[in-house]
């Protein structure tokens, strides 16, 4: 099958590599779309992820498609052909990963911190071998009439659900998301639609500052055109700064200055992930005098996996609005080139 392959910072391949077959509770599935997202492309600039994978190795997270192999002991879900040999087998999408259910965390119900968790890379291929854990615990049936670019979107709105439930984001809070990226557009979607939250979004680009605007963000400000942010917030919070702050961008200087646009008593919740060994300073006086609580949220859990599926699903939000394009797999690199540029937000990949 033709696969991506990572092998470095910016060095991603297009190999012909042999299709997986499923060991015992696994399956395979062929993939019918994989959309790219900002960790991607993170990795792809860095060259590698200190938990998610190691080059060289297949490349892609995000991906939903059809069952075409079920492994020795799958019993729950289906896999055949059609008299005109069409493809009958379930229409699934994957969770990136699986907890272990056994761990000191997973025995308190904290997943995404779970040292044991099952990694799965490679949908930018023809095909997809799904985990037995990820099979047992986070492989989910698409409904019929959803799209599966769409479907794969289920792991990062996944990823932040679980950041909006770590917010303490009450009803007609003012919230600030920094970041117009897919993440920080998702935030406002979730923030907006069902949170009831007034959003404050900053980003670099006005294109997508617009999308914002159609995902329920009351106010955009492009960055580029702003001398101080934290001022700017106070001014639109009277004098106090935001209830709570959502840092979506994974750059040092930006969590500095999401702790800076929080009011007394916010949370200011630190989403994006940096680079690996970097540092922050934080004002110990502000830390301590205004109670500020501080939270780093990463990845996603079981429950909140489900639920971003359903709420794709139930098209309340219109989701469709992230996807800029649909390409062939063959244009990936490209593909990448434009995401650094910041042409595209997120792209459906097509093998």
């Amino acid at each position: 099958m033709l696969a991506a392959l990572l092998y470095g910072q910016e060095d991603l391949r297009l190999e012909s590599v042999a299709d997986p077959t499923p060991g015992e509770g696994e399956v395979v599935i062929q993939v019918g779309c994989a959309t790219t997202c900002g960790t991607d492309l993170k990795v792809w600039r860095r060259g590698g992820h200190a938990k998610m994978l190691k080059p060289p190795s297949l490349f892609g997270h995000e991906a939903a498609g059809r069952i075409v192999a079920l492994g020795a002991g799958v019993t729950s879900w289906k896999v055949g052909v059609d008299a005109k040999r069409l493809l009958l087998g379930d229409r699934v999408v994957a969770n990136n990963s699986a907890p272990c259910m056994k761990c000191f965390f997973c025995q308190r119900q904290e997943y995404s911190l779970c040292p044991n968790l099952t990694w799965n890379n490679g949908t930018f291929a023809e095909y997809l071998k799904i985990p037995a854990a990820i099979v047992q615990h986070n492989l989910l049936p698409i409904p019929d009439d959803l799209p599966d670019e769409l479907a794969a979107m289920t792991e990062p709105l996944a990823c932040v659900l679980h950041g909006v439930a770590r917010s303490n984001v009450k009803a007609g809070d003012k919230v600030v998301v920094l970041g117009d990226g897919a993440i920080g557009l998702m935030f406002v979607a979730k923030l907006a639609y069902d949170c009831a939250a007034e959003v404050l979004l900053l980003g670099g680009n006005d294109t997508r500052l617009e999308i914002g605007k159609k995902l329920g963000a009351a106010k955009t400000f492009n960055y580029r055109q702003i001398a101080d942010i934290p001022s700017l917030v106070k001014e639109l919070t009277d004098g106090w700064g935001a209830d709570v702050v959502i840092e979506a961008t994974g750059v040092p200087s930006v969590w500095e200055s999401a702790i800076a646009c929080a009011r007394p008593g916010a949370t200011v919740n630190l989403f994006g992930g940096c680079p690996r060994d970097t540092t922050i300073t934080v004002n110990t006086e502000q830390l301590h005098y205004s109670e500020l609580t501080l939270k780093g949220v990463f990845h996603n859990t079981p429950k909140f996996v489900r639920e971003a599926l359903s709420l794709i699903a139930s098209r309340k939000i219109p989701f469709e609005l992230l996807i800029s394009e649909q390409r062939p797999l063959k244009d990936l690199e490209q593909v990448f080139c434009d995401m650094k540029a910041r042409k595209v937000i997120k792209v459906a990949m097509i093998p």
